[in-house]
């Protein structure tokens, strides 16, 4: 027989509507406790809602802890005036009750104890005439506040998989409000039982939900930490990224003037905004490390400057053997004289010193940087055009096709092959996460983790979205994106950006349409690149702390 069954079977002659209206207000806390998402007000409902229904002064919920201890969580007495746990935000005082006494003796002396470990609902008529339970602790409570604690109603929390959770339990039931006390019924009991049912199956369906929450943003910071660890020179790009995204989401949410007055930001918003924030280089698993990693122009599994080094260092051994059999040949002819070997010693030190320079040049090549001009590139062939012979004597070309195709990169340390394989990562990043089943309140966040490479002018990647085809969060990203990517001090191919660098090359990209004006202004105006600075750069670094300060600025 279920707990409504047992109210109406209970029902006296005469009392009926009493019984329905009481059951309408059971129907109408279930309701609540079902879409009730805060925790402190859920208990605070099941305590109010368990008080009204019985009638009773005080009410008191105990939740069971990983250390098996029932815990106060919300305290009411109306006689008392006393307000504790709940949205109150008064935290209880009273010392925890311990379910076993050891590790294995049961606490059957404290009736809420007992409710547990007996999975039964114990009504005590009076405290003060009963030698079944230990209420030393309640009459000591008694004494100092001058209540009497009579009538005791404790039910054990048993939610859907009959697994206790938690005891309610109901003192003082009046017959009106500061009337006589007097002891809980039948019908006072089922009720009681009916919504602390109810309440235990709420309170463990939210701590799922709160566990299902905590377990998928473990999952996705450690998909981001996986991506990090990757690469050892984009070591944090993951971590730093969603700071910067939800400091300038943020701060676009709270502005008050502009364009973006009007931009709100949802708390799902948000939260779909972090996620995808985490997620935002998630395709990167897919990338090769000998490309991510690549931090000079010929560099694979290992830098092949050194097989041009070892190059160099054969010419340089081929002119000296030249001028030793020059001199040979001149001696054996006897025309050596010492015009002859100054002449001989003069040209193998010439050809050594632009051999060096050579060598010094090609090295310098090799650094991947910001622009390499026509006259580098072609001094690079030039260089290339000379032959040397192998370990097996074949005359070669000193550079191979492919090693001056790699020298002569004119921006970074990627081929245009290579630069397509990393950017492929975004595609790869749609791919993954458009074939996960988001809940509705994270649906945005493939858009938003997929943006950051779009530009505001339509000639981004992957699909070439112009700025009115996207969202202001989805923009956001980008912005913090670059901006992470100039100021990080541990990319291989360069140096980080000071401050004032950074800023004029993103007011720069503004001008050209690459990022978002709107939040372009923000960023600077609301000064969040220098709270981001403050706190991820190094102090040489922050060169500037005004708007007025960034080269260039203000930006049109």
């Amino acid at each position: 027989m279920d707990n409504t069954a047992k109210l109406l079977s209970d029902i006296e002659p005469g009392i009926e509507s009493g019984i329905e209206s009481n059951i309408e207000k059971l129907n109408a806390i279930g309701i609540a406790l079902s879409v009730e998402q805060d925790v402190a007000a859920l208990t605070e409902h099941i305590v109010l809602g368990a008080k009204d229904l019985t009638g009773a002064d005080g009410g008191t919920l105990y939740l069971i802890d990983q250390q098996q201890n029932l815990q106060f969580e919300i305290v009411r007495n109306d006689s008392l005036g006393l307000t504790v746990g709940g949205t109150s935000g008064e935290k209880a005082l009273f010392n925890a009750i311990p379910l076993y006494l050891d590790k294995h003796q049961p606490n059957n002396a404290m009736v809420v104890a007992y409710c547990v470990h007996h999975c039964e609902t114990i009504n005590v008529a009076d405290a003060y005439q009963t030698d079944m339970f230990d209420f030393s602790g309640t009459r000591e409570f008694d004494r100092q506040s001058g209540y009497r604690s009579t009538s005791f109603l404790t039910i054990p929390m048993k939610n859907h998989d009959n697994a206790i959770i938690g005891v309610l339990q109901l003192i003082n039931k009046q017959t009106a409000p500061g009337g006589d006390v007097i002891p809980f019924t039948r019908q006072d009991q089922h009720l009681a039982e009916s919504l602390a049912s109810q309440a235990a199956v709420a309170i463990t369906q939210k701590r799922l939900m709160d566990e299902l929450k905590e377990l998928f943003n473990a999952f996705v910071k450690l998909i981001a930490s996986a991506i990090d660890k990757k690469s050892p020179y984009t070591g944090a790009h993951c971590r730093r990224v969603p700071v910067l995204t939800m400091m300038l989401a943020d701060a676009a949410h709270n502005t008050k003037q502009g364009p973006l007055a009007d931009f709100t930001l949802s708390e799902q918003e948000r939260y779909s905004l972090e996620v995808a924030s985490w997620l935002h280089d998630c395709g990167k698993v897919t990338s090769p490390e000998y490309i991510v990693d690549k931090a000079t122009k010929l560099e694979t599994i290992f830098d092949r400057i050194e097989l041009v080094n070892t190059r160099f260092e054969v010419l340089k051994r081929d002119a000296e053997i030249r001028k030793l059999r020059q001199l040979c040949h001149a001696h054996q002819a006897g025309t050596i004289t010492p015009f002859v070997e100054a002449k001989l010693d003069n040209q193998y030190l010439q050809e050594l010193n632009r051999l060096h320079e050579e060598r010094e040049f090609i090295q310098e090549c090799n650094i991947g940087g910001e622009f390499m001009d026509e006259e580098k590139q072609q001094n690079v062939r030039d260089i290339a055009k000379q032959q040397w012979q192998d370990p097996d004597g074949d005359t070669m070309p000193f550079l191979s096709h492919e090693e001056v195709y790699n020298l002569t990169i004119p921006k970074g340390t990627l081929t245009p092959e290579e630069r397509d394989v990393v950017q492929h990562h975004i595609v790869a990043t749609h791919e993954m996460l458009d074939a996960l089943p988001f809940p509705p309140h994270l649906k945005n966040v493939p858009e938003y983790a997929g943006g950051h490479h779009e530009r505001m002018d339509g000639k981004g990647y992957p699909r070439g979205l112009t700025r009115e085809q996207m969202s202001v969060p989805a923009r956001t990203m980008a912005i913090a994106d670059v901006f992470e990517a100039l100021t990080a001090k541990d990319r291989p191919y360069k140096e980080a950006k000071k401050l004032s660098e950074a800023l004029n090359i993103l007011g720069v990209m503004k001008q050209t349409g690459h990022l978002d004006p709107d939040l372009f202004d923000v960023f600077i105006n609301q000064r969040v690149y220098l709270e981001y600075a403050k706190n991820h750069l190094i102090p040489l670094q922050i060169d500037i702390t005004e708007p007025h300060q960034i080269p260039g600025y203000p930006f049109d």
